[in-house]
């Protein structure tokens, strides 16, 4: 009986180096991956940057506007885009979440409470 029970510490004792090796290359994957992504961020928004001042630069370039029309006109675009975006990211955010799950919750809760 002293054998199996050291064979199986044994066994359980080798799973769980092996399951904190996986968790320690799973860490530092997800660490490496979230400072890709964080460059990533970093590079698009300074291209974002560098577009909006090429569009100034068109703009002033192309109709003879001055600066601050340039500007202007390129921040009411980025306001209207931002707006457009804004309501219908608001308007997928309503409505049920999980209804099925709502229901069940609200059909328990009445049941429970004595409501039918």
């Amino acid at each position: 009986m002293l054998r199996v029970t050291a064979l199986m510490s044994s066994v359980v004792d080798l799973h769980v180096k092996i399951a904190l090796q996986e968790a320690d290359r799973e860490k530092r994957r997800l660490v490496v991956a979230g400072v890709m992504v964080g460059m990533g961020l970093t590079f698009v928004t300074f291209a974002g940057v560098v577009l909006q001042l090429a569009l100034v630069l068109w703009l002033h370039q192309t109709f003879a506007w001055s600066w601050l029309h340039c500007i202007l006109a390129v921040a009411g675009f980025d306001l209207a885009l931002s707006g457009l975006l804004l309501r219908v990211g608001g308007g997928m955010l309503k409505g049920p979440f999980l209804p099925e799950t709502l229901a069940g919750l609200s059909r328990t809760t009445r049941a429970l409470t004595g409501r039918f």
